[in-house]
Parts: structure tokens; sequence; C-alpha cells
């Protein structure tokens, strides 16, 4: 009977994973992470931090795609996008 609490709030623990991020928001922890680094807004370093961000979170997203077994790619599959089995 202890355990029924827990079982209860189960759903909204795995929701409580399920967070987006909006655009804005991430922009800012961006900005505040190339600040922490020294850089100064509007400089060239700056903009070269940020994009090195944005390129790494690219290559993190296809890297995540390209080893997920159920991910086709493309909008239909085998039409010349995505893998190729």
């Amino acid at each position: 009977m202890a355990l029924r609490p827990i079982w209860l709030l189960m759903p909204f623990l795995a929701l409580a994973g399920c967070t987006t991020v909006s655009p804005e928001a991430l922009r800012g922890r961006d900005e505040a992470r190339c600040a922490d680094y020294g850089f100064r807004r509007g400089t060239d370093g700056f903009a070269a931090c940020l994009q090195r961000i944005d390129l790494s979170r690219e290559a993190d997203r296809r890297a995540r795609l390209r080893d997920d077994p159920f991910y086709v790619g493309g909008v239909v599959p085998g039409a010349g996008y995505g893998r190729i089995w």
C-alpha cells in the first residue's frame, strides 16, 4: 500500500523530462556561455563562438539520428532521402 503514491506520480515524473527550450532561451544560454569564455558581444570572436556552439549542437543531433535504429530519414523512406539500406 505504501507504493501507491509513487505509482500515481510516475506519469508526472516521466513528463517532467519532456521539456523544450525556446529559441530565445537557447540563444541566451549560448550568448552567456560565450561571454563566460571571455568573448565580447559584437566582436568576430563572439560570433565565431556562437557559430561553433551551433555547429556542435547540429553534429550531436545528426549523430543521435544516425545511431537511432528507427530513424529512416526523409519524408518518404526509399524515395532517395535518408538512409540507404
